[in-house]
Order: structure tokens, then C-alpha cells, then sequence
């Protein structure tokens, strides 16, 4: 049994991994995806808003082996089409620095760019559910529309979009047993392997709880958050 818990542990580990880094990098990067998404540029919306359909319109395990296979057979098809046109050592050691990562680095490509599309469609329902007479009153007052932004849009928009990105990172932690299917030795990963290994679904019942405690202390943290945020209340 201690040994079970030993390598669910260390499962665990892979999967905080997983989910601290998504967020560290998928937070900010969501910011100017809605910029670009809430842009008066025809063309970067356009752009934005087809991310925005493949990210949110495909399964996040289907985007997971794109990411890791798909480079791998990008460099293979150059490799053997342009070998002998491009003799440059530099070109093929870039492409190849480029196109070729381990699965670890993959998950968290695929992660960090699913999460950013929900979290930037998140940030621009907290932005346009502000009222239109706090931008004129801003522009009355002469801020410019940084100042605006930065001092009285983003403020808010963190209060209300707060119980909205709670559900997407409690989400977040169920979806990093996704991990194992491009091999990645997360919790559930570990949980599988131990039940097969020990004939017993005791592990799986593990893991599970594992999963509910960490969403235990997302909900604590959230909740915390919005009662700092309640000032009003």
C-alpha cells in the first residue's frame, strides 16, 4: 500500500506540474488574445476568432497528439523534401531545435494554447459586461485608453470574471489526466498502471481522491479570493 501511495505521489507531482504551469503561462496569454478578439483590426479578429473555433471546437486530447506528432512529421516530410535544396546546417539544427520536443514540453503547449482560448473568451465577458458610461467618464476624466484599461477596467473584470475561471481551473485539474495519452506518467497514468499491476481498483479510487483534494483546495482558494473581492457585499 505504501508503495502504491509512493508512485501515486509521485504522479501527483507531474500532474501539479502540469496544472501550475497551464495556468502561469495560459493567465496572461488569454489577455491579449482578447484584445486581439475585441480588436476593430478585421483581419486579427479574423485570426483570433479561428484560434479561438479550433481551440474551443476540437477535443483537447485530440490537440494534444496534433501537437506532439504533428512537428515530428513536419520535419520528417523537410527533411526528405528539401534536404537537398537547403544544405545549410543552421536551417535543418533550427528546424530541428524547433520541431522536435519530448512529451512533457508538448502537454504543456497543448494545455497552455486550450486554456487561453476559454480563459480569454472568459476575460471578454467580464470586459463587455462593464457599462459603456465608465469609458466615457474615463475619457471625460483624460485618462487614455491604457490608463483606462489597466485602472479601472482590468480591476473589475477580475471580480467578475472570478466564479467563471474557478470552473475552468477546477476543469483543469480533472483534465490534466489527459497527459498519459501522448505517455506522460501523470496521477491517473500512475493509477492505471498500479491497478493492472495489483489486479485491484483500489488505486483508481486513490487517484480519485487525490483529484478531490486538490480541487478541495482550488475551491477554498477561489472562494477566498471572491469574499477578498466583495468589498461591496
Amino acid at each position: 500500500m505504501l508503495r502504491m501511495i509512493g508512485i501515486m505521489l509521485r504522479g501527483a507531482g507531474t500532474s501539479l506540474e502540469v496544472f501550475f504551469l497551464t495556468l502561469i503561462f495560459s493567465l496572461p496569454l488569454a489577455l491579449p488574445v482578447t484584445l486581439g478578439r475585441m480588436s476593430k483590426n478585421w483581419p486579427l479578429k479574423k485570426i483570433v476568432g479561428l484560434y479561438l473555433l479550433v481551440m474551443r471546437g476540437t477535443p483537447l486530447i485530440l490537440q494534444l497528439i496534433f501537437i506532439y506528432f504533428g512537428p515530428k512529421y513536419l520535419l520528417q516530410f523537410l527533411t526528405s523534401a528539401l534536404s537537398d535544396s537547403i544544405r545549410s546546417e543552421a536551417f535543418w539544427a533550427a528546424a530541428k531545435f524547433l520541431l522536435s520536443y519530448n512529451r512533457f514540453t508538448a502537454v504543456i503547449i497543448a494545455f497552455v494554447l486550450n486554456y487561453a482560448a476559454y480563459f480569454a473568451e472568459i476575460y471578454r465577458g467580464g470586459i463587455e459586461s462593464l457599462p459603456k458610461g465608465q469609458y466615457e467618464a474615463a475619457k471625460v476624466l483624460g485618462f487614455t485608453r491604457a490608463q483606462t484599461f489597466m485602472r479601472i477596467v482590468l480591476p473589475q473584470m477580475v471580480k467578475r470574471i472570478l466564479p467563471a475561471t474557478g470552473n475552468e481551473v477546477i476543469t483543469l485539474v480533472k483534465d490534466t489526466a489527459l497527459a498519459q495519452v501522448i505517455g506522460v506518467a501523470e496521477l491517473f497514468h500512475a493509477a492505471q498502471n498500479a491497478a493492472s499491476r495489483e489486479f485491484s481498483t483500489m488505486p483508481i479510487f486513490v487517484a480519485g481522491l487525490f483529484y478531490l483534494l486538490m480541487n478541495w483546495v482550488v475551491t477554498v482558494v477561489f472562494s477566498w479570493g471572491e469574499k477578498k473581492l466583495s468589498y461591496y457585499s
